[in-house]
């Protein structure tokens, strides 16, 4: 990075400050000795890194966004460290002071970055010194950048699954049982193979995606869970001779746990599979979902309109109404899923405990929370614009002899054998369309070919209206709108009781 050359810091995400960046200052990055002040390490070395060496390791211009999570572990470590009679209360009162400061610099976007930082740790203890002189040298005593590392990691997790991911998804949630509530009645074609199957309403159409989201909530939270524990303590993978106390630790940080082995906690980043796996989930979730979009909006089907604010031009063809928010939220599913691959790669051969490999551990992590974040409002957004077309839908759920099973099941229920019902009714659809007949308008054949029926008393017309074909599946999985009504229920009552769970009030 050349000389005064300005960075900024992070990415896309919404979890760090707009503006967030670094400034470069002092020499370039293909300079300096061994001693530079932003380096962690160098005494036994002569020569400083070369140019390519320093560009390839350095990782300032992405992990300073955990800077909040790397103060609070400075200042869980200062305690420990005058607990022990380590550092003197004036030492203590200097360095947090300064960390005091260092924290309204990052968060006031004024922390300057130097070329000489490798890493946010070093530029924290760097600016310390800068502040406090050698008292700020201290506070590296008894912990390393790997457990550092590690927990800063872990605490960024929890934070933003509970305070950024969860609330976006059940932002998405709401919206889809928004317009659930509103379409309980509106009877649609149900669809396997992407064929016409059975008459639904589009109503418990959305409350399906609405349940794959809601395990997309749990798998989150269960990621969280693990996430929630702190590795401070291990230093570089065996403890310290220093008498600190990883409990205290966890304790001061606001952790559930400390970790059980100091291998163990330097070299763990299950907790990050666990994350990516989760939101690669989530994103296949509102992939499936803006490909329905992108077909209910279309002429061939015709069945929604999606909303202006979630709809594009063609640049070329005036009449065009696009649906880009699904295509593009479908199309960013493919960042999703490349993250968790890129991570489960680069640990799959990694011996214990920390591996420098381990430094691309974060890069994907954010990626996939500054996805989701831009993701879920858009998709919750999109939903919310959608108009859906009534009677178009309930026309064609009637059609393409979707009421046939029915047909079946009324002969199961005279005492016909299913085996023979379902061959019975296939011969009858095939009647019907060399007569080119539907199931409606079959008259004489439906009354010679089901004799047993018309005995028992039904009424073709009661097996093949579209309504009360829906209202007969009335039980609590079923699309029936009472049903459907309890399953709305449950959904909106686990979407407050996820809430509650991060400790976000619901928006009401």
């Amino acid at each position: 990075m050349g000389e005064g050359e300005r960075q900024r810091a992070g990415g896309r995400g919404s979890d760090q400050g707009e503006g967030e960046r670094q400034r470069a200052g002092g020499r370039g990055s293909d300079q300096g000795d061994a001693t530079d002040s932003g380096r962690l390490w160098g005494g036994r070395f002569s020569q400083a890194p070369s140019a390519a060496a320093w560009a390839l390791g350095r990782s300032t211009h992405f992990d300073v966004r955990l800077w909040r999570e790397d103060l609070a572990g400075s200042r869980a470590h200062l305690a420990e460290l005058h607990r022990l009679g380590l550092i003197d209360d004036g030492q203590h009162g200097r360095i947090a002071t300064a960390l005091g400061q260092i924290e309204d610099e990052f968060a006031g976007d004024t922390f300057v970055i130097d070329d000489g930082d490798e890493d946010l740790h070093g530029a924290v203890e760097r600016r310390l010194i800068e502040l406090t002189g050698e008292d700020g040298g201290r506070i590296r005593a008894g912990r390393s950048r790997n457990d550092q590392i590690a927990t800063d990691l872990r605490r960024y997790l929890v934070r933003t699954v509970r305070t950024v991911v969860v609330p976006g998804v059940v932002q998405l949630i709401d919206a889809l049982l928004d317009r659930a509530e509103a379409t309980l009645d509106v009877i649609a074609p149900g669809y396997t193979h992407l064929q016409r199957a059975q008459p639904i309403t589009v109503g418990h159409h959305l409350l399906a995606h609405g349940w794959a989201f809601d395990r997309d909530i749990g798998r989150l939270l269960d990621s969280a869970v693990r996430a929630d524990v702190s590795g401070l303590g291990a230093g570089a993978l065996a403890g310290t001779t220093l008498a600190l106390d990883p409990a205290r630790y966890a304790s001061a940080l606001g952790f559930a746990s400390a970790a059980p082995n100091s291998m163990d906690a330097v070299a763990d980043r299950d907790f990050a599979v666990e994350f990516l796996s989760a939101a690669a989930m989530l994103g296949v979730h509102m992939s499936r979902l803006g490909e329905e979009v992108v077909l209910w909006t279309s002429t061939e089907f015709g069945w929604a309109r999606l909303g202006d604010a979630y709809s594009t031009g063609s640049s070329i063809m005036p009449q065009k109404r696009n649906p880009d928010v699904a295509e593009l939220v479908r199309g960013k599913t493919g960042r999703l899923v490349g993250d968790l691959v890129a991570l489960l790669v680069t640990l799959k051969g990694l011996p214990l405990t920390y591996n420098r490999d381990l430094q691309e551990d974060k890069e994907p992590v954010f990626d996939a929370v500054d996805t989701l974040t831009l993701c879920l409002p858009a998709m919750a957004g999109a939903v919310a614009s959608l108009e859906f077309d009534v009677s178009g839908l309930r026309t064609s759920a009637a059609g393409g002899f979707a009421l046939a099973t029915d047909v079946a099941e009324a002969l199961v229920a005279v005492g016909v054998v299913f085996r023979e019902a379902h061959e019975r009714v296939g011969r009858f659809v095939a009647a019907c369309e060399e007569r080119g007949v539907g199931l409606d308008g079959a008259g004489e054949l439906f009354t010679s070919s089901f004799p047993e029926l018309v005995r028992a008393g039904v009424e073709p017309a009661d097996l093949v209206e579209p309504g009360r074909a829906v209202a007969r599946r009335d039980s609590a999985l079923g699309p029936a709108p009472q049903a459907a009504r309890g399953q709305l229920t449950m959904l909106r009552d686990r979407c407050a009781a996820h809430l509650h769970t991060v400790g976000v009030a619901p928006v009401t």
